[in-house]
């Protein structure tokens, strides 16, 4: 018989064996290929609301399973490997065990908190995790995976043409993007500035948080406008209608409009070198001397070898887009001083995430 404890037995056995040989283990080699594992184990949890229902007290095993309708055969499997990985507080054992978020969990993976960042992970769920199976044509072909695989159509016409997908994707962007904003909005100089445009804006998210925290800017979120709308719920849902603008561009097609401070937030990646160089010139010419020009983004450290998310989400742009591609602040510098900008600097926010900075 093959079970649990035999496998880690042997498991510790090649470990001791190659260390005694004065050679690597290989577990983190099989941790690492087997990590979608882990990887849809939470992506389903986001997806019942498992989190969710647990913020208001912790639950039985036998009331989780009824109230999210799950078979009894896999349960307690997904809920003590949820706790084996740290998603989930378990309290006690057996029929007694009952069930609890972590800090974590509670904290950003509960729907019905403003901390909420499961809209990204909602939106791997149904769309990513599938086309990141196909990594490897995309890395033979240079082609992107996603939906215009199997329609023929980029993939923003298609998130574009479905009002339930694109409130989804904003959603998604709304999460992720919180931290990094916020940290943005604490950290950086605006006192030089008095207009705010935030190109490719979604729900006015940024122009929100930098608008409640220096009352002397003028924001506008400028996105396409079908967008308008979603982002014109949101600001009016922030109390800052009165301060805050949602306008419609088309930022690949149209000049920029004029102002002091010209941000971008996780958009500049999606674009190959030519569209980049093209955005990076459209906000040169739309500011005044002294102004600036600032992109969110992943960005990679100079010589390649730290920021593993910035590094997987340029992967993650080629499954999507074919030739967009993340970056290195030296990339950044390199296309921005082309382009006329006096100097450039990157400013850490949180995690993998910086703002990449360009003064005119």
């Amino acid at each position: 018989m093959f079970d649990a404890q035999t496998a880690r037995d042997r498991t510790d056995d090649a470990g001791s064996i190659a260390a005694e040989a004065g050679v690597p283990s290989p577990a983190r080699l099989l941790e690492a290929g087997m990590a979608f594992w882990s990887s849809k184990l939470l992506l389903s949890a986001v997806e019942l609301g498992l989190f969710t229902l647990l913020a208001p007290a912790p639950l039985g095993a036998a009331e989780i399973e009824a109230r999210l309708g799950l078979h009894p055969r896999g349960t307690l499997d997904f809920l003590d490997a949820l706790v084996a990985t740290r998603l989930l507080d378990r309290r006690g054992n057996g029929s007694a065990a009952r069930y609890a978020n972590t800090p974590e969990t509670a904290l950003y993976l509960d729907r019905n908190r403003p901390t909420y960042v499961g809209g990204i992970l909602e939106m791997a769920n149904a769309r990513l995790y599938r086309f990141w199976a196909d990594l490897t044509p995309a890395l033979k072909t240079g082609q992107p995976q996603n939906e215009v695989k199997h329609s023929g159509k980029p993939m923003f016409d298609e998130l574009y043409a479905d009002p339930a997908r694109l409130e989804q994707f904003m959603d998604a962007m709304t999460g992720v993007s919180m931290a990094n904003f916020e940290a943005f909005a604490a950290r950086f100089d605006f006192a030089p500035y008095q207009r705010m445009a935030d190109i490719g804006g979604a729900t006015g998210q940024l122009s929100c948080l930098v608008a409640a925290r220096h009352p002397h800017l003028a924001c506008t979120s400028y996105d396409l406008a079908v967008v308008a709308p979603i982002a014109e719920r949101r600001i009016a849902a922030a109390g800052l209608s009165s301060r805050v603008a949602a306008l419609p561009i088309d930022f690949l097609t149209e000049e920029f409009p004029p102002s002091d401070l010209i941000t971008m937030g996780m958009i500049l990646h999606d674009w190959n070198l030519a569209e980049k160089k093209r955005l990076i010139a459209k906000a040169y010419r739309a500011l005044p001397e002294g102004g600036a020009f600032v992109a969110i983004e992943n960005i990679i450290d100079d010589e390649r070898r730290e920021n593993a998310f910035g590094l997987l989400m340029s992967l993650n742009m080629l499954i999507e887009f074919g030739d967009a591609f993340d970056f290195t602040g030296a990339d950044f510098t390199d296309w921005c001083l082309e382009a006329g900008f006096a100097r450039c600097e990157i400013l850490p926010l949180t995690g993998p995430a910086s703002a990449a900075i360009a003064y005119k």
